[in-house]
């Protein structure tokens, strides 16, 4: 698929795979049944490295046959299966909201048993707290019954029809823009099990047909058939560790049959006709309009706030939106790390406005419009996109961001609760101890380089949080507004001014600060030994240092990273055969200072760990004394050709040139091409001797003992 030459393609395939001959008597795949069973199979495992327990719960049930997949039958079953799942995993979130939620978190889904391809199972999966795995299974167990019993309601149908339809209708409007690898999808689904592939300019106009049409009484005759009283299986794989009280295959017998005996209730939809804002905003007013970069139109509002449009028509159905202010966490006192660390996870938890978080999606079922905030280091900002259609919808999601965040006690204490158990165990696993090791190594225990643990959980101040949230949000006149898509700007404006208009202003003007959370300078070391099921060495390496933030030098730190890619996967994987692969990401920063960084990251034997890091070093310095070969440099800058062409038919791509532009000042566009073909191999020697030069290296090892 993609943009190849089919001739030249096939006759590769020909020539590579001819040679293979047939074998003269090849053995015959064989699909083995599985049985059915009356008595629930029950499974408990251990493992050092598990971090929480998971419960998985199977509802076997015969599996559609291959032949009997490839015809419309087979795609209104899908969409009933995926009406089931998502109904029901909504039910499973909104338990997870309350205070004394029964796991961490749940889902269900439909699908093959485990391996089998002769028997499918619904199958629900639950994280558990360790002292809470009897009643997470019992009330996955619960929800599952609920629904074999009582179905689901017409509401609840009504809204995930809605989201159905809408998403379908959202990608018959892209047909003409859709990845290459979603096509690759659907012909592997097509080609191992059957699957249809009618393409979306028939799946729509057939789904619109059928959909409305189908009760949700189809759809509970469809739930009883796949989850039934008998055929059940459940495994629960725990963290192993001293201490802990581990289920017994008759207690977690005894759950199941608790369930079944149970007289349960249907459940209640609680449903609210309120609208998402009762009332609008005092609008604003555009005061001036100027042409912004990139063909953009900048619009000045009367409260300051500065809105920059880039209409585009890459995709019928898309606007993305991004806003940023300058200030971020930055401005908060260090003693207020803990909160301001998890800020982006807790304000969600309540919703907006008057609607809960579960309301919230309720009253937005049919819409595509999201919005969310986020506090960052430097900046406060939001993030969204909506269909064209929507984008009132995603503009009164930005106002109640900043005017209405609403607070739930009982989702917050959820939020603790869940959280105190899903770290319990990170210490077990070894990756925490790198990370905390590396986090030491490079900020030198810095107050703002903090590892959230569960001790910490219960000082996590949900007042605090609020309070510091909404004052990065209550000044909107320092706010840069983007908006990129199919957005017309005539049409645009007037709710542009309602409700970006409408936004608070104190006349706050400010900026961030520097927070002072530079890396260590200098040459620097920690290697040490850990106790891991699988022997091996994990070694990172960070460079960083002074790197003046250019177009050109981002280019050369973008080649740089590509090129070392291309050296250690021939150096130290193939020649080598040290690793399975050497990961390198690089960077350069503008604020609070113009500074780079170049990561290094490998897994290796521990008997070898040496030599590796040796080739690692050797070959920084045989790049800065030779450069890179010729067809490697040529390789990369082809590739980052092409994908600058791709992109400029990518609304992702201008949101992000315009970001750049509007924070840092920087073009990344204009002379983009000139200046990638401009790099020469001494431009790159010169730039990896000016940054590596000057020796601020660190390295971090976890080892298991080395063997002999």
């Amino acid at each position: 698929m993609g943009d190849i030459n089919v001739d030249s393609i096939e006759n590769k395939i020909k020539r590579m795979f001819s040679p293979i001959e047939m074998p003269e008597n090849p053995a015959e795949r064989t699909y083995f049944p599985v049985p059915d069973n009356d008595e629930p199979l029950i499974a408990v495992a251990k493992d050092k490295e598990q971090n929480i327990p998971i419960i998985y719960l199977f509802h076997k049930h015969e599996a559609v046959k291959p032949e009997e997949k490839g015809n419309m039958d087979y795609m209104v079953y899908s969409y009933l299966t995926s009406m089931i799942e998502s109904m029901l995993n909504t039910r499973l979130e909104e338990l997870t909201q309350k205070a004394d939620a029964p796991f961490i978190q749940a889902f269900a889904g439909d699908g093959d048993y485990l391996l089998s391809k002769t028997k499918g199972a619904f199958m629900g999966i639950a994280a558990a707290k360790e002292d809470g795995i009897l009643t997470a299974t019992e009330a996955l167990m619960r929800e599952i019954e609920r629904v074999r019993q009582f179905g689901f309601t017409a509401s609840e149908y009504a809204r995930a029809k809605a989201d159905y339809l809408r998403s379908l209708e959202v990608a018959y409007n892209e047909r003409d823009k859709q990845r290459t690898n979603s096509y690759v999808k659907e012909y592997v689904r097509h080609f191992i099990d059957n699957e249809p592939i009618p393409g979306i300019e028939n799946e729509y106009p057939l789904m619109n047909q059928i959909v409305p049409n189908i009760p949700v009484e189809a759809v509970n005759q469809v739930m009883k058939q796949l989850i039934q009283e008998k055929n059940i299986a459940l495994s629960v794989f725990c963290p192993e560790k001293e201490g802990m009280k581990y289920p017994t295959e008759a207690e977690l017998k005894a759950v199941i049959d608790k369930v079944k005996a149970e007289k349960l209730e249907p459940y209640v939809d609680k449903v609210s006709n309120e609208p998402l804002l009762k009332e609008k905003p005092q609008a604003g007013k555009v005061v001036k309009t100027e042409q912004g970069a990139f063909g953009s139109t900048i619009l000045t509002l009367s409260n300051g706030v500065r809105v920059i449009v880039k209409p585009t028509d890459f995709k019928a159905d898309e606007i993305r939106m991004k806003a940023f202010s300058p200030g971020g966490n930055s401005l908060f006192d260090d003693k207020d790390v803990l909160q301001f660390s998890v800020m982006n996870e807790v304000v969600p938890l309540g919703g907006l406005g008057n609607f809960s978080a579960v309301d919230l999606s309720k009253v937005l079922a049919g819409k595509v419009a999201s919005v969310n905030a986020s506090v960052s280091t430097l900046t406060e900002g939001l993030g969204g996109s909506c269909s064209p259609k929507d984008l009132e919808t995603m503009l009164q999601l930005v106002y109640l961001n900043f005017t209405a965040p609403r607070m739930d006690q009982e989702a917050f204490q959820s939020y603790i609760q869940r959280g105190k158990a899903a770290l319990a165990n990170q210490a077990a696993n070894p990756m925490s101890t790198f990370n905390d090791s590396l986090a030491v190594a490079l900020y030198n225990h810095h107050p703002r380089a903090l590892r959230l643990k569960a001790e910490m959980m219960d000082k996590v101040d949900y007042n605090k949080i609020m309070e510091l949230y909404k004052n990065r949000y209550a000044e909107a006149g320092d706010f840069t507004f983007l908006l990129v898509g199919n957005i017309d700007l005539a049409t645009a404006t007037p709710l542009i001014e309602q409700y970006l208009g409408g936004l608070p202003t104190i006349s706050r003007k400010e900026n961030f600060r520097d927070p002072k959370m530079d890396i260590r300078k200098g040459d620097y070391e920690n290697n040490f030994i850990r106790d891991m099921e699988t022997a091996k060495s994990s070694i990172m390496m960070v460079y960083s240092g002074n790197c003046p933030y250019t177009l050109k030098n981002k280019i050369m730190m973008s080649m740089f990273d590509q090129l070392l890619d291309i050296l250690y996967t021939r150096t130290v994987r193939e020649e080598a055969g040290g690793t399975y692969g050497v990961s390198s990401w690089a960077s350069i920063s503008k604020y609070p200072q113009e500074e780079g960084t170049l990561n290094i990251y490998f897994d290796t034997d521990p008997n070898r760990r040496e030599q590796m890091v040796g080739l690692i070093k050797q070959g920084l310095q045989d790049f800065i004394a030779n450069g890179p070969a010729t067809e490697d440099l040529n390789k990369v800058k082809e590739y980052m050709l092409k994908t600058y062409q791709q992109n400029q038919k990518e609304n992702g791509y201008w949101m992000g040139a315009l970001n750049e532009f509007y924070w840092t000042g920087l073009d990344m566009n204009k002379d983009y091409e000139a200046t990638v073909n401009g790099v020469t191999i001494d431009d790159l020697k010169a730039f990896a001797k000016a940054f590596i030069g000057q020796n601020n290296v660190i390295e971090v090892s976890m080892s298991t003992p080395a063997t002999k």
